[in-house]
């Protein structure tokens, strides 16, 4: 289903704000409201059947100001250029308001993977490649997995890299299977910074994890580990999630593993043993202490938010809260953490992995770990400070944040 809300439109109506609250100059804003590049191709392979099949594809690169772009790339059916446009500008204040030395990017293509044979993903996957890698690399644009893609695509991608290029270069992508230089930890990196912001928020508020509740929208990749770590590392009860067609809910607990077992068996949540059916709608409805979106943008709008009944907002998902129903979420006085601050787990664990094929230096994964952790805390942190002694949200502190270091680096390049 086509999204009403463009996020792109939400994307600028978020900068314009950060930047009457920064006082920027009209040139910087400006210069800031628009990508620096958007690269477009269109993909042309032989499916199984023996038909010639074309699929659009993009490349936004948002700000190199600060380091190479960094950026996923989505296999997805309801992909639009606006969407690439938002995420690589949330990429850029992401990687700023973790202090990481990248910029900002994103890719995409409009195709359903789930329709799509192991063989047909990888032509795509290595049309990408040959359509963009005179503007990717280590040092300009550095791609990773995103919605629709995994460590599969992305070794396809590098080695259609490697072969134009003729060089061996594993930092030129991010999210590898380890045997490739994959860092590891990376799967679990999103999920796992989602939940040090939560247990950051909880210290704040002065909650009891052991006595809160957790209702998690989305159970792929962030979803599923999101919910693991609340629950193991945090002690917080799970009551309800939720996957692309459904959810379930046991206000006694759900066991995270039980129900990634039962789907991966039947393909979706319905009917998961001792568990109600609910949609995700009303998922998004229940009262619980910590709701997490790990889904897809828009889904908590001006329509939807007097519904919310949670103190924690933790937004694992990118673009999930609408500008209007974030503006009624802090008049209600729920605590939000940002979407460039909450998922930005992945894209540091990324940086780790860049640097380690770089130096060729690996970390194990209790090192990865404990350096994201360190990242994440300082982090989440510098934007609660700032929060309360601007007596600001979340939100526009992270942004506040993330915009100045970037405007900052500009004006000394003297880009402005």
């Amino acid at each position: 289903m086509k999204m009403e809300i463009n996020p792109w439109l939400t994307a600028q109506k978020q900068l314009d704000d950060v930047a009457a609250f920064l006082k920027l100059s009209d040139k910087i804003h400006q210069k800031l409201r628009e990508p620096q590049a958007i690269h477009k191709a269109t993909l042309k392979i032989e499916l199984d059947s023996g038909k010639s099949q074309t699929y659009d594809a993009f490349r936004v690169q948002y700000s190199n100001a600060r380091g190479p772009c960094k950026g996923g790339i989505r296999f997805h059916p309801d992909e639009t250029l606006d969407t690439v446009k938002a995420l690589a500008a949330w990429m850029t204040w992401k990687t700023a308001v973790v202090n990481l030395p990248f910029g900002g990017g994103k890719g995409g293509v409009i195709c359903n993977p789930k329709a799509l044979s192991e063989k047909e993903l990888e032509k795509i996957s290595r049309a990408y490649v040959q359509a963009f890698w005179k503007v990717l690399g280590p040092d300009k644009d550095v791609p990773a997995p995103d919605i629709g893609t995994s460590a599969r695509e992305m070794a396809w991608m590098l080695d259609e890299y490697e072969k134009i290029t003729k060089q061996k270069s594993s930092a030129f992508i991010t999210g590898k299977p380890l045997g490739l230089g994959g860092s590891k930890g990376r799967e679990q990196a999103t999920g796992l910074g989602v939940v040090y912001c939560i247990r950051e928020a909880i210290k704040h508020l002065k909650l009891n994890p052991k006595n809160s509740t957790a209702v998690v929208q989305g159970f792929g990749n962030v979803g599923l580990w999101t919910a693991k770590f609340l629950s193991e590392l945090l002690g917080v009860k799970i009551i309800a999630i939720s996957d692309s067609r459904c959810g379930i809910y046991d206000e006694k607990g759900i066991n995270v593993d039980e129900a990634a077992k039962y789907k991966s068996e039947n393909g979706c949540l319905h009917d998961f043993p001792n568990a109600k059916n609910t949609s995700n709608e009303e998922l998004l409805e229940i009262n619980c202490d910590i709701l997490v979106p790990a889904a897809l943008e828009n889904q908590i709008t001006d329509k939807n938010v007097s519904e919310l009944k949670c103190k924690i907002l933790a937004e694992a998902a990118n673009g999930p809260t609408t500008p209007e129903a974030d503006r009624i979420l802090n008049q209600k006085g729920t605590f939000i953490i940002p979407d460039i601050l909450c998922n930005a787990g992945g894209v540091t664990v990324s940086y780790f992995e860049w640097e380690q094929n770089r130096t060729n230096n690996y970390f194990t994964e209790a090192e990865v770990f404990q350096k994201l952790d360190k990242v994440m805390t300082q982090a989440f942190n510098d934007v609660l400070q700032f929060t309360l002694s601007k007596k600001i949200s979340m939100r526009l502190a992270a942004y506040a944040l993330a915009v100045q270091k970037v405007a900052d680096a500009m004006k000394a390049k003297g880009e402005i």
